[in-house]
């Protein structure tokens, strides 16, 4: 059940989104049909949170709200005598923004894809079962593992594969799975905050040039605070002992499995070098490394057919395979917030938030708020807001942001993924009654930020 994105970026994408400097908002705010596209937006959104009980797939509502509302804003200008050559490159923005995007995570999603299906992940999983480590140790094993692995793969896909182990190991202690997995949705997010490539909105913040690509590692201390801090104290309510031994076969690695992982960081050097050296767009790098993985996908194709079920390596199915909801929700979001932009809604919040409030504490209630709102259009938000912030307040918004979301457990979907895994041994309840120790990592990392970086 490998989903969702390995996001990897490239350095400093200049296309800004800061909206103001291309065009100016509409200055509608008060209209009665520009508030109807907020009530269309937040109706949207509460879909998109019920998407646990409904079973309705996020991306749906998002796209429904992203084409109302641009209708909305095309008869508001019309309206207010804009030329529709201004709507279009308000409209051009959104989509260029997103193209770029979309293109970084296909690719990062098809290369995730190839490496499951030559067992990279399975290996791993199979070899944590049969080391029968004490249920201590599973706990910071697999929270370390997700912390890491979810600076190159997203939060979703390091705690569904790590998660996967935990309930294996699991399978008979309800408690070591409740709390093993709070620490994998606490890891996954802490883990993705650090590095530039590691969550959507790391990535939105380095592609809009507010920061280089190796100041994110600047929070790695705070993310590892953020990580360590609620993660000793669930470790004391961890049952002593060990899981029952299993006999489960040692799986292998399919041919070119190392050859793929290889490729996968030669990808990240691709785009990496394509901004600092050739002074082009990052998603141009990635697509070299695409094309290197769709070359050789056809040497192991015609190489090396898969004896347990006559198909052979494919690279078209692993892009098939790639997360089509997360790319639509994605769209949805980047258009429903880029129209209420346009109309003027994101200079308001600006101004009652980071006006009102300061920098500090208005960064410091983004994180809060993911904790309720998916973390994606409040840093699209953020950044259409045109901030004149120094590098700091970045960093922080980009750590809150990111760790945010692990306060409540419909705050990530790394959270929601992992409730619909376990069988019910992990629910809202059980997550909240760790938020108190996890908003002390939260308020820690902060502080440890304001230390070492401020």
């Amino acid at each position: 059940m490998l989903r969702l994105l390995l996001i990897l970026a490239g350095l400093l994408l200049i296309p800004e989104m800061a909206m103001a400097e291309e065009f100016k908002s509409l200055g509608l705010t008060g209209t009665e049909r520009g508030i109807y596209t907020v009530l269309i937006f937040l109706v949207a959104y509460g879909f998109v949170m019920a998407e646990e009980f409904t079973h309705l797939r996020k991306s749906k509502p998002v796209i429904f709200a992203a084409a109302v509302i641009w209708a909305h804003v095309a008869v508001l200008a019309s309206d207010a005598g804009i030329p529709s050559e201004d709507l279009h490159k308000a409209f051009e923005h959104d989509l260029k923004e997103y193209a770029e995007l979309m293109l970084f995570l296909l690719v990062a999603m098809t290369y995730i894809n190839s490496m499951a299906e030559r067992n990279v992940f399975e290996v791993l999983r199979s070899w944590l079962i049969r080391k029968q480590f004490g249920y201590k140790q599973l706990f910071w094993i697999t929270g370390i593992i997700t912390f890491f692995l979810s600076s190159v793969a997203d939060n979703l896909t390091s705690a569904l594969l790590v998660g996967a182990v935990v309930m294996a190991v699991g399978a008979d202690n309800e408690k070591f799975v409740s709390i093993g997995f709070v620490n994998l949705v606490i890891a996954a997010n802490a883990g993705g905050a650090f590095c530039p490539f590691g969550d959507i909105t790391t990535l939105m913040v380095w592609q809009a040039g507010y920061a280089e690509f190796f100041d994110f590692f600047k929070l790695f201390i705070p993310s590892v605070v953020n990580f360590v801090v609620p993660a000793f104290f669930m470790s004391l309510a961890i049952p002593d002992g060990q899981p029952l031994a299993t006999n489960e076969a040692a799986a292998q690695l399919k041919p070119g499995a190392i050859t793929v992982c290889l490729m996968f960081l030669l990808t990240i050097i691709f785009a990496v070098s394509f901004k600092q050296f050739l002074h082009l767009p990052p998603f141009m790098g990635m697509m070299l490394g695409l094309s290197v993985l769709m070359l050789y996908g056809y040497y192991l194709k015609v190489t090396y057919p898969d004896l347990e079920n006559g198909t052979r390596f494919d690279i078209f199915e692993k892009v098939k395979e790639a997360e089509w909801d997360t790319l639509l929700f994605f769209f949805g979001v980047v258009f429903a917030v880029g129209g209420l932009g346009y109309i003027g809604y994101l200079e308001l919040l600006s101004g009652a938030m980071y006006d009102g409030l300061g920098a500090t504490t208005a960064n410091i209630l983004v994180g809060i708020i993911s904790a309720v709102v998916d973390n994606i259009p409040v840093m699209f938000a953020v950044l259409n807001m045109n901030l004149d912030m120094d590098l700091y307040q970045w960093l922080l918004v980009t750590l809150t942001a990111g760790v945010g979301g692990s306060l409540f457990s419909v705050g990530s979907a790394a959270g929601v993924a992992l409730m619909g895994q376990s069988n019910h041994k992990y629910t809202f309840f059980s997550h909240l009654k760790w938020t108190p120790a996890i908003a002390a990592g939260y308020a820690a990392s902060i502080f440890t930020h304001y230390l070492i970086n401020g």
